[in-house]
Formats: structure tokens, C-alpha cells, sequence
């Protein structure tokens, strides 16, 4: 008998109609579409032109280096930002959260994730020193081949702080601890 009240409750709600107004109120709440005409205001237009000194949050403002990493279609080659060690340390942090798990701790793309990728592999980003500054700061911002765009968790500063780590990774690599450089066959 404790059973079946809650059953026959279940039974009755299934033939109740709940309205789309009642879960869904945003979806029927009035609102204009592109390019529909308006009463409201005196040039009969629903879109308003944005107010002066605004911009769009997709546009690319400022040093088209700085924010994108290229000017015009060239990648940029340097780092556009101050390098020193608060930034390393910056971009140490965030390389650890955010890349490492696929392109491994030293940058050799051997991690827990490569390991188990039914894709393609992650790249070692050590063997990509050649590669322009832009780069990488452009793979991060708009995502390469099956790594997707990390520009929602990385924002300008924090992506040319991981391109900076990456390049110290890099220097790393074809360095002797005393600072002298290895011979090539031993990079």
C-alpha cells in the first residue's frame, strides 16, 4: 500500500500538462530579431547602434600582436610582452593546469593523456623550437588540430606566460646545467 500512493501520483502527473510558459519563460518572453522594425523608438529600428566607445567582446583590439599573435597573416616571432621570471613563474603555474596533461610536465608530449589518446598524439613542443613565438600563443587562443581553443581559460597575459615557459622548456632542452649548450646530436 506505501507503494502504490506514490505510484498512482506518478501515474496522474504523467497526464498533466505542464505549459512551456511555466519551465520555459525565456524562451516565450517578447524580444525583437535582427532587423525588425520597432515602434519604441523614433528611427523605427529594433537594433541600436552600440553606444560610442564600446566594442564587441570577439573584437580584437589594440596590438593585433599582442592579442592575437600575428600582424596581418604573419605569425609574430618574439614575444611581445616583458619576460622575467614573475611571467615564467606565471606561465609554469598555468602550463601545469592547463597543457601539461597532454603535452606532458617537460613539454616532450609524453603524459597520462598522450599515453591513452585514440587521436591524434599530442606534439613534443620541444622539438617545435623553430616555430615563431605566434605560434603557439595562436594554437593556445584558437585551438590546433584536435586541441581546442583555451582562450576561455587563459587570458592574454596568461598566454604569452605559457609561450615564455614553453620557450624556457625549449632552451632547457639544448642547455648543460652550467649553461653551455649541448652539442646537437644531443638534443
Amino acid at each position: 500500500m506505501k507503494y502504490l500512493i506514490p505510484a498512482v501520483g506518478l501515474a496522474a502527473l504523467t497526464g498533466c500538462q505542464i505549459s512551456s510558459e511555466t519551465l520555459q519563460r525565456m524562451e516565450d518572453q517578447a524580444k525583437y530579431e535582427y532587423y525588425e522594425t520597432s515602434e519604441f523608438w523614433a528611427d523605427g529600428r529594433a537594433m541600436r547602434t552600440p553606444p560610442e566607445g564600446t566594442f564587441a567582446r570577439e573584437q580584437l583590439v589594440g596590438n593585433p600582436g599582442l592579442t592575437s599573435g600575428r600582424v596581418g597573416t604573419q605569425l609574430v616571432s618574439a614575444i611581445p610582452v616583458s619576460v622575467d621570471k614573475s611571467l615564467l613563474l606565471l606561465g609554469q603555474k598555468k602550463y601545469n593546469i592547463v597543457c601539461s596533461q597532454c603535452h606532458g610536465v617537460l613539454g616532450d608530449g609524453n603524459s597520462v593523456v598522450a599515453e591513452n589518446m585514440g587521436l591524434r598524439l599530442p606534439p613534443s613542443l620541444l622539438d617545435l623550437s623553430e616555430r615563431p613565438a605566434g605560434h603557439f600563443y595562436a594554437a593556445i587562443n584558437e585551438g590546433y588540430g584536435v586541441m581546442p581553443s583555451f582562450s576561455g581559460e587563459l587570458n592574454t597575459q596568461e598566454r604569452w606566460a605559457v609561450v615564455a615557459y614553453v620557450r624556457a622548456l625549449q632552451a632547457a632542452r639544448s642547455t648543460r646545467p652550467g649553461g653551455e649548450p649541448l652539442p646537437q646530436e644531443n638534443r
